[in-house]
């Protein structure tokens, strides 16, 4: 049975997919800046916030869309991010850094399969992590 987030999450699959040939290296340079950004924010600050700065690399892949509706489709894809990683938790913490770090990796590569397969394993895992703490 499909949960509601799997329409959400295809789109996102898509635009990342989209977005892999468009990116040069000074926006795999932005990318990487916000993802160290994001991974140093001590634990004290709070989850919220330390997702938040998570889910800015959808705003930094809608910056370097250069198409407009794909920039939008990023730019949703950073509060359903957010929303999915609140709701997970902070357990999701360093597993949002590894996957992080593999996304770029794929990006650089211009490994828009693997990219895509990426962010899919990693909202998948977040919704699943969000149904297991008993949130909706």
């Amino acid at each position: 049975m499909p949960y509601p987030s799997d329409g959400p999450i295809q789109v996102q699959v898509s635009a990342i997919q989209a977005i892999c040939g468009r990116l040069t290296s000074a926006h795999l340079e932005d990318l990487r800046r916000s993802v160290e950004q994001a991974s140093l924010i001590p634990k004290q600050v709070g989850w919220d916030l330390k997702a938040a700065a998570h889910a800015e690399v959808f705003g930094v892949l809608a910056e370097a869309a250069d198409h407009p509706a794909l920039a939008r489709l990023l730019r949703a894809g950073a509060g359903f991010a957010h929303q999915l990683m609140v709701t997970a938790g902070p357990a999701a913490g360093m597993m949002t850094v590894s996957s992080r770090r593999r996304l770029l990796a794929h990006l650089a590569a211009d490994d828009a399969a693997a990219a895509a397969a990426e962010m899919e394993r990693h909202l998948r895992v977040l919704c699943f992590m969000g149904r297991l703490a008993g949130r909706p």
